[in-house]
């Protein structure tokens, strides 16, 4: 009889810790759709793609990737939101190499959405900036691959605070990517 017990006592700590894990976690972290709509009109929105896509010189092979990150950017262009999107191609060593850029990926962007996807030629900088104060609600641009700069990989402070600074809000769709601790993954979602 005392097995029983036992047994039952254990069921119904397992119901409770069951019932706890069920219940959202209040954390800052919210959905795109916990924010009313008329609150990302004229928002520069950063949002944090995995446009890692197989390429081939200069074409796309597979745009799934970008296709994927669709919707989400719908939503926010949809809503009047200056969209700015992020992500790193490849493994670049030292800094810019023509055959890492994302404008393979700005140029198949913008054929989806049927609207030029301006390539910024970085991803922080006063150009960068400038691109995104001239964006009109709806728009999108797309920053250059964040991995140019070392300082992505390494979460860096002050590279950060650069990437951050144009921005209202911040966006993570890149699933695919967000184990890491980047400054565009993790780094970014602390100041935004």
């Amino acid at each position: 009889m005392g097995d029983i017990i036992s047994k039952s006592k254990k069921s119904e700590k397992s119901e409770k810790s069951e019932a706890a894990a069920a219940e959202p976690k209040k954390t800052g972290k919210k959905s795109i759709s916990d924010i009313k709509d008329e609150e990302y009109k004229g928002k520069k929105v950063l949002v944090r793609c995995d446009l890692n896509v197989p390429l081939d010189g200069t074409t796309i092979t597979d745009d799934t990737r970008i296709v994927s990150s669709m919707p989400t950017i719908n939503f926010l262009v949809e809503r009047g939101a200056i969209v700015a999107v992020c992500s790193h191609l490849g493994r670049p060593k030292d800094g810019p190499e023509d055959k890492f850029s994302l404008k393979p990926c700005a140029t198949r962007m913008g054929e989806i959405l049927k609207k030029e996807v301006k390539l910024a030629p970085d991803c922080i900088g006063d150009e960068v900036k400038a691109l995104v104060d001239e964006a009109q609600p709806g728009d999108v641009v797309m920053l250059e691959n964040t991995r140019f700069h070392k300082e992505e990989t390494k979460n860096d402070a002050d590279f950060v605070e650069k990437l951050a600074a144009p921005f209202d809000m911040y966006v993570n769709d890149a699933f695919g990517t967000a184990h890491r601790a980047h400054a565009s993954t993790t780094g970014v979602a602390t100041k935004l």
